[in-house]
């Protein structure tokens, strides 16, 4: 639908239009698929896409296409999915289908929308995932009447609503969606963006980053064309013979860029003496050659922006209309722009319409957009206009106006569900205050300084932006004087508290939390002194004031009860649950849980019911019982799916929770497709996005896993992800044998988590026990080696390390002794010290294999290969036969083959493989596909083209391999191939006969 009509003949791209055609076709026969389209400005980009929407068009599929457009700081929210819905609309064939998605009215203004604040009004993340999952049915459900190709162009300005909108499209939309009878047409997605534009801290690299990982998404770069389809081109677009020497220089100046070569065409002849040396000269001598009118169109329509409306552009212009049309009809001959079937005009190229509009006057481009902005205001449709406008007034330095907007434009961002653009409006404002009269900053009960922070605030704190919600709360309590409302002022200082616990600033956060309920009479209580409470009693626990977050905690819920607040109540409950006695693994505990959470089920407060669902996971997980931890997990997760409230702090950490119990119990493969299936709509700590799956890939020997978990680290601090880069780094040290390093990572990543109270985080015992693995072979080496003196550092750092873990675990970060899973690490912490000081105990390792069956798979299989070590080494040769066979029973079936070959190792080197039993010697003792597999092995064959002649991974071609070396008691593959040639053990090829 719309598409533009190009007069330049399509050259090339031929590989790349087969590769859209066939994504094309399987979407057609039910497969949705997405490409990302990247390449530099001017390449072809846009073109591709106009051929291959023509193509599908053709072939019966419905096209809509969505163009992103560039506004400086100031961004239209949803601005692609707007101008699809209004094609949409236009369109008599999807009417019944766009009325059965009444929710998506609010990006096309159709829809009656409540002010922001309004009784009814959904919160930010609740109104925002509906609107996705609104925008995600609609666009299934249309793919179901008609093949669907969606197209968005230009994906490097786009508002970050847009972005986040493609994110949950893609990873948990209408591409994801499976379809009703497992046949039919499904949606293609094809998106374009400049690769060029991408600077460092682009915001739509992490985005890409994040796409490129998903199993249906592709990325497709369009290079140069090649020096021989530019001249093609040339040829192709002159009627008039062109001398060779013309073509050569042409080709050459262009490099490949399609659009280069095109304007270098039309600059010749120009009578300038030679080709300009910079494309915006360039251009601009194109614009030159016309009439002055169509210049004086064209300089009107750049200050519009890409793309104009033909009435908006006649009525900023000020011409006859039949003046406007031969200005136009000139403009579109030179094919500077392009009409569309909307009624609009268009730049050919964004870059033209960029140097049109450099080349502009001050005044000339600052009366131009007061002209557009008056002209938006008079149109009325105030609210989608808003964002507009705010740009054009503050571009014409009508200072008041551009307030006025970007405030309105605020308020419709709010309501589309768009914080990100809600903020950027918002701090337009702040930025205007101080510039503003008084006089305009008091009409139509515009709020107060620190209210619009506050405001802010919570704006930046919905788009996933805690450090900058801290910010605009320190500003707000800086306006805060000694004339202003105490309540309001309390407000302001237990939002930075609860703002700060956000970004683990928590001394400071109990420092305000206390300023605030202070500054509030307890007596009568009020509902702002409960809500105070409830943030103080949260601060005084992460510091480890159990005491008093106890005491203030039972006060409050008496006083909630008393003005009968049923939200905070609940609150109050889950926090006393989480202090008070045994604490949320006790039975009391869970008990005050339950209340709290039919108490939120009643009053309808998703998010305090989702707090309670997270605590009982978490209680279950404390108490080791793993199996009961993952229905809580589910029903959290599905409320918080019910509710849109998926991005929210407490379902991200029950994503995490329930990703690290598959993790635990053993079940990686669906850990895996869980992590790789549930991106969020905001992109999360990437320490709860990929931590167990890092866990999963350090323990498959993944290469890449070590890159990744260092990445981490990169940037502002962050609490998830320092844990999960700590625990991935030190267990690659270890596994790599380097014990300087896995200690030195030990020691940063618990400064680094330790809170400002000195509190030891629990993961110390963790993190200690795996670096003492390291420590404890080194001593063991430097024995054996004779060095007495470096046996000794080793084992004085042993000592050193453990007795820190130890405190940590009896007494736990939140002041309760931690649980089975916590004592388990102790006890493999306390066996490797006992190996770094003294050697390898069996009665140690006998206690640590014992603590770890409260579930940890992978765990109890490590923990059972130092026990079969320390067997092996007392001359328990039948008990350690045993322990290792556990170990390489679990190894396998995980796929966790650094574990697999080290006990593989032991069990050769200690000769404790059993027999082959009467009757089942060499090829015999091995299964069929294992003698697939010696066969190539003898060959020569590696693991990796192993797998691709038998079609399966190199990963578990590689545990076939040393299911074999075990089997045949070979201790290399070159020893495997020589006994299976010496003893006659190679089975035929496929294809010789028996």
């Amino acid at each position: 639908m719309s598409q533009t009509v190009f007069a330049t003949p399509f050259i090339g791209r031929e590989e790349e239009l087969a590769r859209l055609s066939g994504v094309l076709e399987r979407a057609r026969g039910g497969e949705a698929r997405a490409v990302l389209i990247a390449g530099d400005a001017g390449v072809g980009k846009t073109r591709v896409l106009d051929e291959i929407a023509a193509r599908a068009a053709r072939s019966g599929t419905t096209v809509l296409t969505g163009h992103c457009v560039d506004l400086g700081d100031v961004g239209l929210p949803y601005l692609p999915f707007t101008e699809i819905l209004g094609r949409l609309a236009a369109d008599e064939r999807f009417t019944a289908v766009l009325d059965a998605h009444p929710l998506v009215g609010r990006l096309l203004g159709t829809d009656a929308v409540p002010a922001p604040g309004a009784a009814g009004t959904p919160s930010g993340g609740e109104g925002r995932l509906r609107l996705f999952e609104g925008m995600a049915a609609l666009l299934a459900d249309l793919s179901d009447v008609t093949p669907l190709l969606l197209v968005l162009e230009d994906l490097h300005w786009a508002d970050q609503s847009s972005r986040d909108l493609l994110r949950f499209l893609l990873s948990r939309g209408f591409l994801q969606r499976p379809s009703g009878d497992g046949a039919g047409h499904r949606p293609a997605v094809f998106a374009s963006y400049r690769a060029d534009d991408l600077h460092r801290r682009h915001p739509l690299r992490p985005l890409l980053a994040e796409l490129v990982r998903l199993p249906a998404v592709d990325r497709l770069e369009l290079r140069p064309l090649a020096d021989a389809e530019v001249t093609r081109l040339l040829r192709a677009l002159e009627d008039r013979p062109l001398p060779d020497a013309t073509v050569h220089r042409i080709v050459e100046r262009a490099e490949g860029n399609a659009f280069y070569a095109e304007e270098l065409l039309a600059a010749t002849g120009s009578g300038t003496g030679g080709v300009p040396s910079g494309l915006a000269d360039l251009l601009l001598i194109r614009v030159e050659q016309l009439p002055e009118t169509a210049q004086q169109v064209l300089r009107t329509a750049a200050v519009a922006g890409r793309r104009v409306d033909h009435d908006l552009l006649r009525d900023a212009v000020g011409l006859p209309e039949d003046e406007l049309e031969a200005a136009l009809r000139e403009a579109v001959g030179r094919q500077l722009l392009v009409a569309g079937s909307d009624g609009g005009y268009a730049f050919r190229h964004a870059l033209a319409r960029e140097a049109v509009y450099a080349d502009l006057l001050p005044g000339e481009r600052s009366r131009l957009h007061g002209a557009f902005a008056a002209l938006l205001a008079a149109r009325g449709r105030r609210g989608e206009t808003a964002a507009e406008r705010a740009h054009h007034y503050r571009a014409s330095h009508d200072l008041g106006e551009a307030l006025a907007a970007s405030l309105e434009a605020a308020d419709h961002a709010q309501r589309v569900g768009a914080p990100a653009e809600e903020l950027r409006h918002l701090e337009a404002v702040l930025d205007l205050w101080e510039s503003v009269p008084a006089t305009a900053l008091a009409r139509d009960g515009s709020p107060d300084r620190v209210t619009l922070m506050l405001r802010a605030s919570a704006a930046a704190a919905h788009a996933g932006e805690a450090h900058r919600a801290v910010s605009l709360t320190r500003a707000a309590l800086a306006g805060v004087g000694q004339d202003t409302d105490p309540e309001l002022a309390a407000r302001v200082r237990y939002t930075l508290a609860g703002n700060l616990m956000g970004v683990d600033s928590l001394t400071a956060a109990f420092a305000y939390s206390s300023e605030a309920l202070a500054m509030i009479p307890a007596e009568p209580p009020s509902p702002t002194w409960v809500w105070a409470a409830a943030t103080h009693v949260l601060a005084a626990r992460q510091v480890g004031d159990f005491a008093t977050a106890l005491r203030v905690a039972r006060r409050a819920l008496r006083a909630a009860e008393r003005l009968d607040l049923t939200d905070a109540r609940a609150d109050l409950l889950i926090s006393l649950a989480n202090v008070e006695g045994g604490g949320r693994s006790s039975e009391e505990g869970r008990a005050r849980l339950k209340e709290a959470r039919e108490l939120a089920r009643r009053g309808g407060n998703a998010p305090v019911e989702m707090r309670a669902l997270f605590s009982l996971a978490m209680g279950a997980y404390e108490a080791g019982e793993l199996e009961e931890c993952l229905p809580w997990l589910a029903e959290g997760l599905d409320r918080a799916r019910r509710a849109g409230l998926l991005s929210s702090p407490y379902p991200t950490e029950m994503r995490y929770l329930q990703l690290l119990v598959l993790y635990t119990l053993g079940r990686w493969d669906e850990c895996l497709r869980t992590a790789a299936a549930d991106l969020p709509v905001q992109p999360a700590s990437g320490g709860y996005a990929v931590g167990p799956a890092l866990y999963v890939g350090l323990a498959r020997g993944e290469t890449r896993v070590v890159e990744r978990a260092r990445a981490l680290l990169e940037g502002r601090f962050d609490w998830m992800a320092t844990l999960v880069a700590g625990i991935t780094l030190t267990d690659a040290a270890v596994w790599s044998g380097d014990a300087e390093a896995a200690v030195a990572r030990l020691r940063s990543s618990v400064e680094a988590l330790t809170d400002d109270a000195g509190t030891l985080p629990d993961a110390t015992v963790r993190l200690t026990a795996l670096a003492l693995a390291a420590v404890a072979d080194a001593a063991e080496g430097a024995r054996r080696a004779g060095d007495e003196a470096t046996a000794g550092r080793w084992s004085a750092v042993a000592t050193e390390l453990l007795e820190p873990a130890r405190a940590a675990t009896l007494r736990g970060a939140a002041g309760v002794p931690q649980g089975p899973e916590g004592h388990a690490w102790l006890a493999r912490a306390e066996a490797e010290w006992k190996w770094a000081t003294v050697g390898p105990d069996p009665v140690a390792w006998e206690r640590t294999v014992t603590a770890f069956g409260y579930g940890d798979a992978y765990e109890l299989a490590r923990c059972r290969l130092r026990y079969a070590h320390a067997l092996l080494a007392a001359d328990r040769r039948e008990d350690a036969a045993a322990q290792a066979r556990a170990a390489r029973e679990t190894a396998v079936r995980l796929g966790a083959g650094p574990l697999l070959e080290r006990t593989d190792a032991l069990i050769r080197r200690g000769r404790l493989a059993d027999p082959a039993p009467a009757g089942r010697t060499g090829a015999a003792a091995l299964t069929a596909r294992e003698q697939d597999v010696l066969r190539l092995l003898a060959l020569g064959r590696s693991n990796r083209q192993i797998g691709e002649e038998l079609f399966i991974s190199g990963k578990t071609a590689s545990v076939h391999v040393s299911n074999i070396l075990a089997k045949l008691g070979a201790a290399s593959r070159t020893e495997a191939a020589a006994m299976a040639h010496r003893n006659h053990l190679l089975p035929p090829a496929p294809d010789t006969p028996a």
